[in-house]
């Protein structure tokens, strides 16, 4: 018999069982592996000794020799004649998420209702991304040991709805699928896509807060059992008018973080990404097959069918991604889309600020700060206005300090603060100029807090005083029609009738409402004339050359001959 600690626990194996154990792991046949015998779950005893279940099987059995690592036992342990939970082991796995247990001995015997083991997950933080996939791991392990009589290089054959613990591998190249263990490793998953584990070779369900036998599931922002208050859902459809001359256009903009991603273009047009990155990183990928691509660390689904394309991305996007329609006809495309955009900017209320009098009744109020969800900081307001549905909250107003002031000369009562007075309110200066005469621009105003005295005199006070109402708008556009622009009108004809020759036409500067005016820019002004061609030949008589034409060019040439060679001769 083979002793053994394990986590202040002895151990006892008998010699024949661990000889089975060891031989069945290293073959890896299908007949080999049905030798190896895996421990369902653990049976203590304090004898320390071999026992049998009901069904006559064997299992490993615990000496009680450490007692210092067990916690208190419960009353219920008590109860039920439970000795007190051991500590937990080392876990399953260092990264990914692994699995690890507790024991605890039953100390009447057998007798004991319960389970005498029990897990919890560990190690949940993310694997390096060299250290490749658990399950694979797993297989690659294998490569060595010869099955009947060869080595393969396995491959994990993962998501079996049958057996999804099982330990199942294809040989690279081949159609040979093995079962090279009934169980996998604690805390491998049971299916790619999901946070599933396997345990002693049953997948356990785990959710996304980590804890086995969790239902909690991630909303559609992403959020471990949220309310989906973090994101806004964005759905709708446009309709791309590409044509030669623009060989493509922006559809829609997926910003940074999106999820649940799913757009469908209807139409002879071409789906691409450009992903713009935070660091300014631009790329521009383009799909010619269905299949999965990796973009920016996201996983990028496509589908093909007749005249229609689909791109999912489960998410979170890793970069901005946008979506652009490439011409391949004169045919228009539809794109549809729908996508669930995170909030990052949020409204939060304020606490109360002090109250505007120590003593008699006064009031204090409360306000709405937009804060950046991702950093957990204040920033300026006009982050939450770009979201249509994040309302900013209304200030709150209540009484405080209602106890009297203490009476120095015979008792006064005061009484609370807006029972006699107004209460503060805005006042705003009149709108500035526009800032330009046409094409949209902008005017501004200064506004105040002001609060009336008792006395009638109106002062300038903290702007949080008056923020139990909205405050008036401090901008606003003004000028907004077209500024006055030039308009060409139709070309006359050439002037010629073949060949080349001129052609004019008038440009005058029109206002917004259609009239000649002034005030166009002149040197954007189009030109008024330009050539133009007539695709008609012009045809003119054909001229003779003189009869006498070669005979004198050939008698000079000889005349500059003999002055030449009349020079060489010596004199």
């Amino acid at each position: 018999m083979l002793l053994k600690k394990v986590d202040g626990l002895f151990v006892e194996l008998s010699f024949a069982v661990f000889l089975t154990c060891v031989s069945g792991s290293s073959q890896t046949g299908a007949s080999h592996s049905q030798s190896a015998y895996f421990l369902p779950e653990f049976a203590l005893s304090p004898q320390g000794s071999f026992m049998e279940d009901t069904t006559g099987e064997q299992f490993l059995t615990y000496r009680y020799d450490d007692q210092t690592s067990r916690t208190t036992r419960s009353d219920e342990d008590k109860d039920l004649g439970w000795d007190a939970w051991g500590p937990w082991s080392d876990c399953s796995r260092t990264c990914g998420g692994g699995a690890s247990y507790s024991l605890r001995r039953c100390l009447n015997g057998r007798n004991c209702e319960g389970r005498n083991i029990k897990y919890k997950t560990c190690s949940n933080m993310e694997c390096p991304v060299e250290s490749g996939d658990f399950r694979a791991q797993q297989c690659s392990a294998h490569n060595d040991i010869k099955y009947k009589g060869e080595t393969y290089e396995w491959l994990p054959v993962s998501n079996d709805l049958v057996t999804p613990c099982a330990l199942k591998c294809q040989a690279k190249g081949k159609n040979l699928v093995v079962e090279l263990a009934p169980k996998v490793l604690d805390g491998t998953r049971c299916k790619t896509d999901s946070l599933d584990m396997c345990i002693n070779g049953i997948c356990q369900a785990v959710g996304c807060d980590l804890q086995l036998g969790s239902n909690a599931k991630e909303d559609n922002c992403g959020v471990c059992a949220g309310d989906s208050s973090t994101c806004r859902l964005v759905r709708g459809q446009t309709k791309t008018h590409v044509s030669p001359e623009k060989a493509e256009e922006t559809a829609i903009a997926v910003p940074y973080g999106s999820r649940n991603v799913r757009i469908t273009a209807k139409g002879p047009g071409h789906l691409v990404i450009e992903s713009n990155t935070l660091q300014g990183k631009k790329e521009e990928h383009t799909f010619s097959s269905p299949g999965s691509s990796l973009i920016e660390n996201t996983n990028v689904e496509f589908q093909k069918g007749p005249d229609r394309q689909t791109l999912r991305i489960q998410g979170p996007l890793g970069a901005d991604f946008i979506v652009k329609v490439r011409y391949v006809s004169p045919r228009d495309t539809l794109v549809q889309f729908l996508y669930y955009q995170p909030i990052s900017h949020q409204w939060k209320e304020t606490d109360f600020f002090p109250c505007t009098v120590t003593c008699g009744g006064g009031y204090q109020l409360n306000s709405a700060e937009c804060i950046d969800v991702r950093l957990n900081r204040v920033v300026p307001d006009h982050y939450c206005h770009y979201y249509p549905e994040n309302k900013k909250p209304k200030p709150k107003l209540k009484e405080c300090n209602m106890d009297p002031c203490p009476a120095s000369d015979g008792y006064k009562e005061i009484m609370p603060y807006d029972h006699f007075q107004p209460l503060p309110r805005w006042e705003h200066n009149p709108w500035t100029a526009c800032s330009v005469s046409c094409g949209g621009g902008i005017q501004r105003r200064t506004v105040i807090c002001v609060e009336e005295t008792v006395h009638s005199e109106i002062l300038q006070v903290e702007e949080w005083k008056c923020m139990y109402t909205p405050k008036p708008t401090l901008m606003q556009t003004c000028n907004l029609f077209d500024c006055p622009k030039w308009v060409a009108m139709e070309w006359s004809q050439c002037t010629v009738t073949c060949g080349r020759g001129l052609r004019y036409r008038v440009v005058l500067c029109i206002d917004h409402h259609g009239q000649h005016t002034g005030g166009c820019n002149p040197q954007l002004k189009p030109h008024i004339k330009e050539e133009c061609v007539v695709p008609v030949a012009c045809y003119k008589p054909k001229e003779k050359l003189p009869v006498e034409a070669k005979l004198p060019w050939f008698k000079q040439a000889q005349e500059l001959d003999d002055i030449r060679s009349a020079s060489e001769e010596p004199s």
